[in-house]
């Protein structure tokens, strides 16, 4: 649940809602819920217009699609709930593919190798940006623009209008993208796996929460002695480290790699991140909620392509949801500000209502 759910959820006596609006106010602050439903509607409407779309090919090939943006979106949740952001994990993901496809072309590479390379690409690339965020004090913004840039010079200088075909990596390789365990493929279970990870630590230990507390107060983080700087510089190293693991599963899933490859996904995940309710201004989200974004952005497109939609129209509807995303996330803020609001207001009228009883109280039970 997100952690905004915690908050207003027990109104005082004299304001309480009805049952209805209560339901209400507690499917819009749980937005992992919340998305969920969208996701059933969405997939209920599209196959009750196309009923081939829930065939089994076409459910793995979601997951399949949306493995990879998932992955991206764990390392994004964490880098967001500390006040920042990561704008260069789309070049990280076709920096790594490429240079561990060159890496391996040709050559029977172990898989392990080839993970280890690409997870060790990307560390490089989180560390540079955490360094400058963190230690340099320069905006997440700024830096992760400029290395979004960096690094797409640098793919086009190494890549020299070449790229890597499917033909040119190894078996071993390809068949992380296209094999499974009891037909469910390797992809949703890697990522699984790391989204149940990073979700554990993030809930169960306090150097997890400190993520949380650094984003809705770095102010009130620094005055609790939590070490912010290499709080971030950690968060950018995970966001590093699962855009260069996610580079791997790319070349393994598509065999082919162009110079451009994966160009644009900035945006897309910071949409799933945000649409799956962690708050742009830091503090609030879970890296479930920010999964099931990812799902509902890939669900999407895919509708849009089973109903012939023009693929402009996708880039829209993202661009709409991270608006709508926003909007609901801002509209939620001021409204748990004003329940905090009108509780502490209630709390400090209680005490002077019922003093005298307490003293009545207090002498009754001296009495007896």
């Amino acid at each position: 649940m997100t952690v905004l759910a915690e908050s207003p959820a027990r109104s005082g006596p004299d304001g309480a809602p009805g049952g209805g609006r209560r339901l209400v106010d507690f499917i819009l602050r749980a937005r992992e819920l919340s998305i969920f439903g969208a996701l059933v509607v969405l997939v209920i409407a599209t196959t009750i217009a196309n009923p081939r779309f829930l065939s089994e090919q076409g459910v793995k090939d979601i997951f399949l699609n949306a493995s990879i943006l998932v992955l991206l979106a764990v390392g994004q949740t964490i880098v967001v709930v500390t006040r920042n952001i990561d704008l260069s994990v789309g070049s990280v993901v076709g920096l790594v593919a490429f240079l561990v496809g060159s890496f391996v072309s040709g050559s029977e590479t172990n898989i392990l190798v080839a993970v280890l390379l690409g997870v060790g690409i990307g560390l490089v690339c989180g560390l540079v940006n955490g360094l400058l965020v963190s230690f340099c004090r320069v905006p997440a913004l700024v830096v992760t623009l400029g290395t979004l840039y960096v690094i797409q010079g640098l793919q086009y200088r190494i890549a020299q209008g070449e790229q890597i075909s499917a033909s040119e990596v190894p078996d071993g390789i390809l068949s992380l993208g296209t094999g499974g365990v009891l037909g469910i493929p390797y992809l949703p279970i890697i990522t699984v796996i790391v989204m149940l990870m990073v979700g554990y630590y993030l809930r169960s230990y306090s150097s997890g929460r400190e993520f949380y507390a650094i984003g809705s107060s770095p102010e009130a983080a620094r005055l609790a002695g939590i070490p912010i700087r290499r709080r971030v510089l950690t968060a950018y190293l995970v966001s590093g480290g699962l855009a260069g693991l996610a580079g791997v599963l790319w070349l393994a899933r598509f065999g082919t790699v162009v110079a451009d490859a994966a160009n644009g996904w900035e945006l897309t995940v910071v949409s799933a991140v945000v649409v799956g309710g962690v708050a742009i201004t830091g503090g609030v989200g879970t890296v479930y909620g920010a999964a099931l974004g990812a799902l509902l952005l890939t669900t999407i497109g895919s509708v849009l392509v089973v109903l012939k939609v023009n693929s402009f129209w996708q880039q829209a509807i993202t661009g709409v949801l991270l608006l709508v995303a926003i909007s609901v996330d801002r509209l939620l803020e001021l409204r748990m500000a004003r329940a905090l609001k009108s509780r502490t207001r209630h709390s400090a009228d209680a005490p002077a209502a019922g003093a005298p009883a307490s003293a009545g109280t207090a002498v009754k039970g001296k009495d007896s």
